[in-house]
Formats: C-alpha cells, sequence, structure tokens
C-alpha cells in the first residue's frame, strides 16, 4: 500500500504546485502509515526529480516517451492507472489543475475510485472514515465529504497547502508504460502557451484590473504594480471579453479559479461570477471609487478612491518599501 503523487513539470522545472502536491501526499502517507511515491510524466531531469526528496518523496517514478509530449488526458490516466498498479497505491493526488482537472474523472471511473475534487486540506481519519473539506456553493462554504471506496482520489487546490520539506534521499527509477499506438487518438496540431513570468494557478500574489481602467492603454500601472509586489496579472471577464488582456489572465467562475495569498481588484466591481473564482484568496483588497461595489461586502481591506490616483500613489510607497526607506 502506497500513496501516489502525480506531479507536473513545466520545460524540465517543477511548478510550486508540485511540491504542494508532495507535501499533501507525504502528511496522508504519514496518516496512513505508508510511503509516499511521485509520477512525473513530463520531462525533467534526474536532478529535478530527486528534489522532490527533499518535500518527503521516498521513489520518484518517470516516464520517458516521446509520444506523451502533447497532453492527452485518457492516455495520461491509462499511464497512472498502470503506474497505480505498479505502486499499489490506493490514493492518488493530483493538483486542481488543467491536467489534474482533466484526468481526475478518468482515473476515477478506470480505477472505481471516490473522488474529491478541488480539497483544500488534509484529510482526517475517524475511525473508518475518511474525511476530505473542500469548497462548495462557489465559494460561498465549506463541505466535508466521507469516502468509504477502497481506492480514493484527491485534487489539490493550488495554494491550500505550503510546500514543507522533509529532506530523505529518493530513489529515482524509470517507468514504462504499455502503451499502443492506438492509444495515441489526438493529434495536436499547435501549442500556444502564455507568455507572462508568473502564472496564475501559482502566484502568491494577485494584481487584477477591470472595465474601471477604461482601457488597455492604461494597464501599465498594474503591471507596475504586479513588477514591484513578484506578483501575476489578471483580469476580469469583460476585460478579457473586450480583447483588452488576453483570456488567460481571466479569473473567475468561467475563467482561472485561484487561491493567492493576496488579492489585489482595481476597478472591478466584484459580480458574483468573479468572487467565485477568486474568493479562495486568503487577503482581498479593493480599490475602487464607487463605495457602493459589492466587492467591498466581499473584500478584507478597501480603498474607496480612482484608480489613476490611488494606483500609482501606492506602487511609489511600494518601491520605497521595498527600497527599506
Amino acid at each position: 500500500m502506497s500513496v501516489l503523487v502525480f506531479v507536473e513539470a513545466s520545460e524540465g522545472k517543477f511548478k510550486k504546485s508540485a511540491f504542494e502536491a508532495a507535501t499533501y501526499g507525504v502528511k496522508v502517507g504519514t496518516l496512513l502509515g505508508v510511503e509516499t511515491h511521485a509520477l512525473c510524466i513530463d520531462e525533467a531531469a534526474e536532478s529535478e526529480l530527486k528534489s522532490l526528496g527533499d518535500y518527503g518523496i521516498s521513489k520518484v517514478w518517470y516516464v520517458n516517451d516521446s509520444r506523451l509530449r502533447n497532453f492527452d488526458p485518457l492516455v495520461y490516466a491509462k499511464v497512472i492507472t498502470q503506474a497505480e498498479a505498479q505502486t499499489n497505491a490506493d490514493v492518488l493526488v493530483l493538483i486542481q489543475s488543467y491536467s489534474g482537472k482533466a484526468i481526475a474523472p478518468v482515473l476515477a471511473a478506470k480505477l472505481r475510485a471516490g473522488l474529491v475534487s478541488g480539497a483544500i486540506d488534509l484529510p482526517v481519519l475517524e475511525g473508518n472514515s475518511f474525511l476530505v473539506k473542500k469548497n462548495v456553493f462557489s465559494g460561498k462554504a465549506f463541505a466535508t465529504y466521507e469516502m468509504h471506496s477502497a481506492k480514493k482520489i484527491i485534487s489539490l487546490m493550488s495554494n491550500s497547502i505550503a510546500p514543507e520539506k522533509k529532506p530523505i534521499d529518493a530513489t529515482v527509477a524509470a517507468f514504462k508504460p504499455e502503451l499502443e499506438d492506438s492509444d495515441f487518438r489526438v493529434t495536436v496540431k499547435e501549442v500556444v502557451k502564455a507568455s507572462g513570468t508568473i502564472s496564475l494557478s501559482d502566484a502568491e500574489i494577485v494584481v487584477s484590473g477591470g472595465r474601471g481602467l477604461k482601457g488597455p492603454e492604461n494597464w501599465g500601472m498594474v503591471e507596475e504594480m504586479a513588477g514591484i509586489l513578484g506578483a501575476a496579472t489578471a483580469c476580469s471577464r469583460p476585460v478579457a471579453d473586450i480583447h483588452w488582456r488576453p483570456h488567460t489572465e481571466h479569473v473567475g467562475q468561467t475563467g482561472v479559479a485561484i487561491r493567492p495569498n493576496l488579492y489585489i481588484a482595481i476597478g472591478i466591481s466584484g459580480a458574483i461570477q468573479h468572487l467565485a473564482g477568486v474568493n479562495g484568496s486568503k487577503v482581498m483588497v479593493v480599490i475602487n471609487k464607487d463605495p457602493e461595489a459589492p466587492f467591498f461586502k466581499a473584500a478584507d481591506y478597501g480603498i474607496v478612491g480612482d484608480a489613476f490616483e490611488v494606483v500609482p500613489k501606492l506602487n511609489e510607497a511600494f518601491r520605497k518599501f521595498k527600497a527599506g526607506n
């Protein structure tokens, strides 16, 4: 018996979410008294794979198959299912990412496993009950799911648990899944990656703008603030729909759901669809000239004022603070 964590790499490097998943999986393994293994399908150097040992992973399996370079959830699920059999894993952990959302339901069907998607805390054992907490009703409430299936799958929301080092010497081993050419039914003709230094799902600070900024030409002060704070930039849906910003930056119920430590909303009214995707943020700061904007009811801190006056002053103050003045 073991816990198996599916970890994702980007351009040969693990994202912060991979270490979050590793930490979560190791803690689940400790809870159950079993080892925790990891599976990486993306290309990564051996030194990168061994770095998972810093977070308590005892064995790292990697797949070296050029046919898997393009993501196909059905094929990935087949590989993970075979790895689950190899490691005798009863609990599978994934991150609630684009890939995780696509793979987890397929795995649940293949393994006849219980699935809790979007977990936000470590499971609790009460007798024979395996309890997992998650957000429900677009983040307005919490629910605790009781899992009774022999096989269990948990997809973890990013930024729900901090990576925690527990160094051991991880063993790295190749895993060779049994795949047929007929398994590869999807042909990928082009992959367009979003540009930017920090991805929204991994960002601990996010600076977001809405229609209150009046036009794409005014986004400079948002990007300036993000640069000073080491943050990712985001936007509301209307801004993406009118092409002021790319859709990859759209956060909300129909965009990317995020859980940063700090979310700064500039010129966003706070429609319920937007709040549903950001209300997992640990601290929310709102800047809006309309004191009746719905966002103020959900915010931890609010500034009523014109963004074109407030944001440049904040940027100046942030810059001085970072400089130690």
